[in-house]
């Protein structure tokens, strides 16, 4: 898809040499043909295993069978699925017959999929392991798309795969213009409808393919692909990064089973985001409470044999590399899994920079809490404002259809306005102090920002989610929701941690920063209850709107109990 067939307002793009993920993926089919690169869990507990040349053959019919409808170069193309192996060939496959992939996150309701389908005006949608079939289903009976269903049980579709693949592979190795777009990724809609953000397999490439010597990955590697392969990140630093590295790919068969299958893998990379790795923290100490932990840790030999075991029952014995992202992770987590040997580097970026803005590895527990600093080739700035603003080959080169939007979020000099607040050392690492648009003004007329303090809160390890807020309220209060054991102890002994913790917290606050209160949700915010978008991140304005009679209550006390 030319980039001249889209209004995007923006034509500043950075000349750069980047190789195609075809190109990539031929050199491996005749170089590589039988070396493994996939492996695919079964419901039956069997695993399909996929070698360069296998996952070439099928992409090729892949092409071959989208070539059949006589779509015109460019046509957007939609995967609604969780990861598989038939998510990437089916990605090849499209980028084969020159159209362009429109993922949709696999959490996405029947409003978002039908937006996304209209708006990118995709004539044909791949569909495969979902939690749900419901909101897919609704769109499909307004609908007249063509779809395709993956090989699992219950996954709807008109076409099965395995007939949709029943042809003849394209014999051509079909290049690519890197100029030309190669797919329309839309925004997880924390706030509004989705953006769809533009990269061309410049931009987005250009990111997965220096990624390799920044994070050192080679075809030795192995990875868990669990988190969504519809963000940014999943896409960039796993899916386009394979092809460049040779690195093999591991699925989930649910997640019910993602600990057997990160075990059977034992990856070299492992990258996860806060909430899961709470969970993981949470997971060790319901068998090993802390205090004989610490304990343990403590005696020599004893401690590392203890760490080691630890990492082994996570899957992680083999890992080299842990990384976060998608949102902040509690300092207090990272200093606690660096205990046993697991030290996790944060990274930042978003969906407009190709997931490639800053990186904190190598890791260093000095600058715990940082974002790390940024890639090389990436330009990165903290304007007036305090705004991070970045420059680098891998910035979008619009939103689809949208040229105010394009205009908006790009200055003169062609920096990507992040919208995020932030402050950088004398060594370069950059530490994000916040959201522009989620700072408020309280009813003082003194603004806060949120994100500091909420950082503050998550020290706390009963804490799995949190919302500070206080529009127009006398004094900022906090939203939160406790984790999975919390939510089973007693309240009296969390209701004495959590004005502890109030207590802590509000000793470092300005005094028009101090919390009054905190509210304690007894439901989890969850993707299902639209309260987190499909990467876990908290939806401020939809939490602050549904909980507004809570969020203006007027109590008593500085611990409040809230039944959803």
């Amino acid at each position: 898809m030319p980039l001249d067939n889209l209004d995007l307002g923006r034509t500043n793009m950075q000349s750069v040499n980047v190789t195609s993920p075809l190109a990539k993926l031929y050199e491996w089919e005749k170089k590589h043909p039988s070396q493994h690169y996939m492996t695919q869990p079964l419901a039956n507990g069997e695993k399909r295993t996929y070698t360069w040349a296998q996952t070439a053959l099928e992409a090729r019919k892949v092409a071959a069978r989208l070539r059949t409808f006589g779509f015109e170069p460019g046509t957007r193309i939609a995967i609604l699925a969780k990861n598989s192996a038939e998510w990437v060939i089916s990605d090849l496959g499209i980028m084969m017959a020159g159209c362009v992939s429109v993922p949709i996150f696999a959490t996405a309701g029947a409003d978002t999929i039908a937006y996304v389908l209209e708006h990118a005006n995709c004539p044909l949608m791949f569909i495969g392991k979902l939690d749900s079939t419901d909101a897919v289903e609704e769109v499909l009976q307004k609908s007249n798309i063509k779809t395709v269903a993956f090989p699992y049980d219950g996954t709807p579709g008109e076409q099965a795969w395995s007939d949709f693949i029943k042809i003849e592979a394209m014999q051509a190795s079909p290049s690519v213009d890197m100029n030309d777009i190669m797919t329309i990724i839309y925004t997880s809609g924390s706030t509004g409808q989705p953006k769809g953000v533009v990269h061309t397999y410049n931009t987005i490439c250009w990111a997965a393919e220096n990624s390799l010597n920044a994070l050192s990955v080679s075809d030795q590697d192995r990875v868990m692909s669990y988190l969504p392969l519809a963000h940014i990140t999943e896409r960039v630093l796993v899916e386009l990064a394979s092809f460049y590295s040779g690195m093999t790919l591991h699925f989930v068969e649910s997640l019910d089973t993602f600990t057997r299958d990160v075990k059977h893998c034992e990856p070299t990379l492992f990258i996860s985001v806060p909430r899961l790795w709470t969970k993981f923290q949470m997971g060790v100490l319901a068998k090993v409470p802390q205090k004989k932990l610490n304990f343990l840790l403590s005696i020599p030999f004893v401690g590392k044999k203890v760490a080691a075991k630890i990492r082994s029952e996570l899957g992680l014995g083999s890992a080299r590399l842990w990384a976060s992202g998608s949102a902040p992770l509690a300092p207090a987590t990272i200093e606690w899994f660096s205990k046993i040997g697991v030290n996790i580097s944060e990274g930042w970026g978003m969906t407009e920079n190709s997931a490639y803005g800053t990186s904190s590895v190598p890791f260093r527990a000095d600058k715990i809490g940082s974002i790390g600093r940024a890639y090389e080739g990436v330009d990165l700035r903290i304007a007036e404002d305090g705004e991070i603003q970045v420059k680098s080959p891998c910035n979008m080169v619009g939103y689809y259809k949208d040229q105010e939007k394009t205009s908006g979020v790009f200055t003169n000099d062609g920096y990507l306005r992040t919208g995020d607040k932030g402050e950088i050392d004398a060594e370069g690492y950059v530490r994000i102090t916040g959201r522009l648009k989620d700072i408020f003004k309280t009813e003082k007329g003194k603004y806060v920002t949120p994100a500091p303090i909420e950082a503050k809160i998550m020290e706390n390890p009963i804490v799995e989610q949190v919302c500070v807020t206080g529009t127009n309220l006398p004094q900022p209060i906090a939203l939160l929701v406790l984790s999975e054991d919390a939510r089973a102890q007693n309240k009296e002994e969390i209701s004495v941690s959590l004005k502890s913790t109030l207590e802590k917290v509000n000793a470092k606050l300005e005094s028009h920063q101090k919390l009054d209160r905190i509210v304690v949700f007894l439901e989890e915010w969850s993707i299902e209850n639209d309260l987190l978008t499909p990467t876990l991140k908290v939806k401020r304005h939809v939490i602050e709107e549904r909980f507004k009679p809570v969020i203006l209550g007027d109590y008593s006390d500085q611990i409040v109990w809230h039944s959803n």
